[in-house]
């Protein structure tokens, strides 16, 4: 699990020092806190990336003999709770060491312990600590066509889903079922690796903060970005999509790209990393960041046809279209394409994903399957409220995503919704 600042300084061409500050010696350090419960991971990074992290800035649990939190929610919950002295003067130390702090970006997984129990105690420390910053997370869920040996990843998803409606302000959804479907059938790759797919995920990472490294005259700064995307604050969970994908020595067989192929690719359910079909529901809003050398007329001109063509359903109650942002592809990375772009979009069928952790939820608890471990923790050792409370948050998300495709959905009352169901 890993935390980013966004601070808002720039470096004339390029933000460098959004997410990096220079040390003593003239280098680059990521504004990066580097969080787990077992070694293993975190000692792979030092050994490549040893040079580049601050170690002040990297945590490993001393005490817990290398166990971590045993895929176990409420352990790597309690054990941020026993260490948060410790994290806390990690994050207040690198807060405090930007000019003008605008937000914090987390990287985590909802199925484990580590990612789920202790980034879900970091959300609700954030939260509380910095009320007027945006929490922005990069979210990695499960992959549901496979047998996880994580048997209680429905328990462990659904407690961060929870944290994640009520302390972040915007989730991006990077899904394993989706990049996994992605890298087999795009990329034909047979059997994805780890590295692979985290590949996909650095991708989609590096072009939704291309704005913020490279700023123009909008999408500059987090607000920006956001404002336009979640226009009511409970629906913040956002789906992406990119083209053309390149992973290691494997390209997507595009052969030319314009503006206009890569927008309406973007909008292909295929290129989306959520298993959701984007054919039910409609579109909250969309953002496309387009990195490339175009200009305004061709921006129009593919706005225009996709428009024409009803690519795109788009939600009664506010703007339908597509906002784009140019950005400038960096000097430093060699693409095989003239034009790419990201797709961060908000939809309402996005509730279909929750839908099926509470089902694999629902399974486990109508049964009281392997709640032993979450007993020995406080927060359950009396009760088990807990799931029940979660269960209902994210209940409550899914039909705030569903009331979103009604026209008159700015009128809509969630305890009238409630209250009418049977």
């Amino acid at each position: 699990m890993r935390v980013f600042w966004k601070s808002r300084r720039c470096n004339k061409m390029t933000g460098k020092d959004v997410f990096f500050y220079q040390a003593d010696d003239e280098h680059y350090i990521p504004r990066a806190i580097l969080v787990d419960l077992e070694p293993r991971v975190i000692q792979n990074i030092q050994t490549q990336y040893g040079h580049l992290f601050n170690p002040e800035n990297i945590f490993t649990a001393k005490e817990s003999g290398g166990g971590g939190a045993g895929n176990n929610w409420a352990s790597g919950y309690a054990q941020a709770e026993k260490y948060q002295e410790e994290l806390i003067e990690m994050i207040d130390r690198e807060a405090d060491g930007s000019d003008s702090l605008e937000g914090f970006l987390m990287i985590h997984s909802i199925a484990g312990g580590t990612g789920s129990g202790s980034g879900s105690y970091l959300l609700e420390r954030l939260n509380d600590r910095f009320p007027k910053k945006i929490i922005q997370t990069y979210s990695v869920f499960p992959n549901q066509n496979e047998t996880s040996d994580v048997v209680v990843q429905p328990y462990n998803s659904l407690l961060t889903l929870k944290r994640l409606a009520q302390n972040a302000d915007a989730v991006v959804v990077l899904d394993n079922t989706a990049l996994n479907r992605i890298a087999v059938d795009r990329l034909k790759i047979p059997i994805p690796t780890v590295s692979q797919t985290n590949s996909l995920v650095a991708t989609v990472m590096a072009a939704s903060t291309t704005t913020l490294r490279y700023p123009g005259y909008m999408n500059n700064d987090l607000v920006g970005i956001l404002a336009g995307l979640i226009p009511t604050p409970r629906c913040h969970f956002l789906m992406t999509g990119y083209t053309p994908l390149t992973v290691d020595r494997h390209i997507s067989s595009i052969r030319k790209t314009t503006v206009l192929d890569v927008m309406r690719r973007l909008l292909q359910t295929k290129n989306i990393m959520v298993s959701t079909s984007t054919k039910s529901g409609q579109y909250i809003s969309i953002l496309n960041i387009i990195q490339g050398d175009v200009d305004a007329t061709q921006i129009h001109k593919s706005l225009q046809r996709i428009r024409e063509r009803k690519l795109a359903s788009f939600i009664e109650w506010g703007p339908t279209s597509i906002q784009v942002a140019l950005s400038k592809k960096s000097s430093n990375v060699d693409t095989s394409h003239k034009v790419s772009g990201l797709m961060l979009a908000n939809h309402t069928n996005i509730g279909s994903l929750f839908d099926r952790i509470i089902k694999q939820y629902n399974k486990l608890r109508n049964r009281n399957a392997f709640v032993d471990n979450y007993r020995k923790e406080a927060m359950f050792k009396d009760t088990m409220d807990e799931f029940d409370d979660s269960k209902n948050v994210v209940e409550d998300l899914m039909r705030e995503y569903k009331a979103a495709e009604s026209k008159n959905y700015l009128d809509y009352d969630q305890d009238e919704m409630r209250q009418e169901e049977p």
